[in-house]
């Protein structure tokens, strides 16, 4: 099915290829000055239309390239161009009105011409907001004026006309002086550092090459059919090579651009970043330093490619980086981490086991927790007939064996942040705990549906189980989960799921025009949707947990559900299994013991809870003061705060109060309130049971 698959693409590829042959005879050699405007190159007309006719014909989404979707591509194209509204006069959004009705059509002939004209106005809006920061700054500020800055830009109307783009980026620039007079920095300090960050993006701006503008309208044609099916250009498609390799060395985390920022998109599981516990998606890099003492270069503005071959290094180096969480919003105080290099192997990757001890009304409970950071399975040694390859399944397998043997009383296993992988690993961990019966459906774009069993009749584990999870908890986490709770086998706890249930093919655009004069690049397409045994889809609602913890993400802002683009939530038929057991009937009792219990909670989940509070109020904060003395206060006040609750949690703990200022040693990390209480959850279901 797959080689008639390719052997189609390919013959869309040639007939494409010889209608354009036949327009303009293509040109090896085509030189450019991107310091002016950028131009499509010629042979990009047939790798767009190639990539418009595969999407057409093989995109799960059966849609219509027509008015409606151009006025979508439209909207697209300008927000990953200018999301906060910062460059673009609405006069400018008026004249690309043409374009609303027409991109359709410019796609399926291959013109890029109007494309390339939007980014070419966003170029010189961009370059003229530099030259008049740069004039600010010889000015000055009045950081004695009260007044406020909006930071969050993503709803509001376009700029009218120059006196108010000017005053808007009088205070934008007023507001990066200001964090880094917060952060201790001298005005000549400030000075230069913001010259030489202006600069650096003018710069970036100017790098940008035609395949970089390409990419980003490829982008937003793709992206409007789902999130998930994009567009990579040759140098992207080398870097995903290399990240989903984990060969290169590095801190092991998937960078991304929004706006003048670099953005963590993803956090290898056993990586540094990973292990450091520092470092989360959607986290801001704002600034990279070599070694222990090397000088932190401020990267905002950087191209992100830049940014990537600062951050990578040999094995063994450090690398110190400076953030803004994702959890304290743009304007939140940036933090340093400081991370060793290393190459990210399937050891490092694997899940691993502890015991928690649990004190639940008096009685003592000792519980296996399992953690999967991802689902994975080492192909290449299992393909060489490798008996001891390494996968997740055989993993967890080992470590059920071994807590068994230490009479743990129930397992909890943990898959916060799991974002997936391997499908087939799912199914065989489900089979652990289930005796057979299906797991999953497949529903592919031809309406075809297939199931995939449990392939193993015997159960692992049949004891109390209890599943942890988070809306990070994505695609083959959500297809364990789903059947974990639709075989009643375990509790799910915790959060709803992030709700990706699609399935996606790579394809390789160089395979379909091997004759291309031009390297070529990759298309992600989205080719089926999940199903759970009962019909259920994950897409959007991912899994609901039986009892909800609180989260500091909130499921309307953050999720499948979220995208604009993304495929509808459906229902197929049922799928015939049986059911372990059911829950349903203690999950009214353990939900009232929950409710209880953190009503008259320790200090530690009252802190986390108030934390979750404070984190979801910044977050919120769409404007803030550019008034100095009210910022030192607000910065004092929560850092006052921090200090003396640290402080208060080191008390209880029996641990030595930190001096003002005193980072607290790595090894006394915080406890995890979620697992603490995923605990005792799964200890009361133990205690309704008996």
């Amino acid at each position: 099915m797959k080689k008639i698959f390719v052997l189609i693409l390919l013959v869309i590829a040639a007939n494409i290829f010889l209608a354009r042959t036949l327009k303009y005879k293509q040109s090896s050699n085509d030189p450019q000055d991107t310091s002016t405007v950028v131009e499509p190159r010629k042979y990009m007309s047939t790798e767009d239309e190639l990539i418009a006719t595969i999407l057409q014909r093989y995109h799960y989404r059966k849609f219509k390239l027509d008015d409606s979707l151009s006025n979508v591509i439209l909207n697209r194209y300008l927000k990953s161009l200018d999301n906060n509204r910062m460059y673009f006069y609405a006069s400018d959004i008026a004249n690309f009105d043409q374009y609303k009705d027409q991109l359709d059509n410019d796609i399926k002939d291959g013109d890029l011409h109007p494309a390339f004209k939007i980014f070419n106005v966003f170029k010189e809006r961009l370059n003229d907001r530099i030259n008049y920061s740069e004039q600010l700054l010889k000015k000055g500020f009045d950081f004695n004026k009260q007044e406020d800055f909006q930071i969050d830009r993503t709803k509001a109307p376009w700029i009218k006309d120059t006196t108010e783009m000017n005053d808007l980026w009088r205070k934008k620039v007023k507001n990066d002086a200001l964090n880094l007079m917060l952060a201790g920095k001298k005005w000549s300090a400030i000075d230069t550092l913001l010259n030489k960050r202006y600069e650096n993006l003018r710069r970036a701006l100017m790098q940008y090459s035609s395949e970089d503008v390409f990419q980003l309208f490829e982008n937003s044609f793709t992206e409007s059919l789902d999130p998930h099916t994009n567009y990579m250009s040759p140098s992207t498609s080398e870097n995903f090579k290399i990240d989903m390799s984990r060969s290169l060395e590095g801190i092991g985390a998937q960078l991304q651009t929004e706006d003048e920022y670099t953005k963590v998109a993803e956090v290898i599981p056993g990586g540094p970043a990973f292990k450091s516990k520092q470092i989360h998606q959607n986290d801001k890099i704002i600034g990279v330093a070599q070694g222990k003492d090397g000088a932190m270069v401020d990267v905002i503005g950087w191209r992100i490619t830049d940014v990537v071959q600062l951050i990578r290094g040999p094995k063994g180096s450090i690398v110190r980086l400076q953030i803004i969480p994702a959890s304290e919003g743009i304007n939140g105080q940036p933090k340093e981490v400081t991370l060793v290099r290393d190459k990210i192997t399937l050891e490092e990757q694997s899940a691993k086991d502890k015991i928690l001890n649990i004190n639940d009304n008096g009685k003592e409970y000792k519980l296996g927790v399992i953690t999967i950071p991802a689902f994975y399975s080492d192909f290449e040694a299992e393909q060489r007939g490798d008996k001891n390859y390494k996968s997740t399944t055989r993993d967890v397998q080992k470590l059920l064996d071994g807590l068994k043997k230490q009479k743990v009383q129930g397992i909890i296993i943990d898959l916060r942040n799991n974002g997936g992988g391997s499908l087939e690993e799912a199914i065989k961990l489900t089979g652990l705990f289930i005796k057979d019966g299906p797991v999953v459906q497949i529903k592919s774009s031809d309406g075809s549906i297939r199931v995939e069993d449990d392939p193993d009749s015997s159960i692992d584990y049949s004891g109390p189980l209890a599943i942890l999870v988070n809306r990070l908890s994505a695609s083959a986490s959500e297809i364990f989960s789903a059947a974990i709770k639709d075989y009643g086998r375990g509790l799910i706890i915790g959060q709803q799921t992030y709700g990706k249930g699609t399935v996606q093919n790579l394809i390789d655009l160089n395979r379909l025009m091997p004759n291309s004069s031009h390297k070529l690049g990759q298309v992600k397409l989205t080719i089926a949707k999940f199903y759970r045994v009962n019909g259920e889809s994950t897409q959007h609602l991912g899994v609901t947990p039986d009892i909800k913890l609180p989260s500091v993400i909130n499921p309307k802002e953050y999720g499948e559900s979220v995208e604009p683009s993304s495929l509808p939530w459906d229902q197929i038929n049922s799928t015939v299994y049986t059911p372990f057991g059911s829950l349903k009937k203690y999950i009214p009792e353990l939900t009232k013991m929950h409710e209880e219990r953190i009503a008259n909670k320790d200090p530690e989940w009252n802190r986390y809870v108030d934390q979750l509070k404070e984190f979801k109020e910044e977050q919120n904060q769409k404007t803030v003061s550019l008034n100095l003395a009210e910022r030192k206060k607000e910065k004092d006040e929560l850092e006052q705060k921090e200090f003396e609750q640290e402080n208060q949690r080191r008390k209880e703990m029996g641990l030595k109060l930190l001096k003002k200022g005193e980072v607290p040693p790595a090894e006394e990390s915080k406890e995890d309130p979620e697992l603490d209480e995923a605990g005792h959850i799964l200890a009361d279901y133990i205690s309704l049971i008996s």
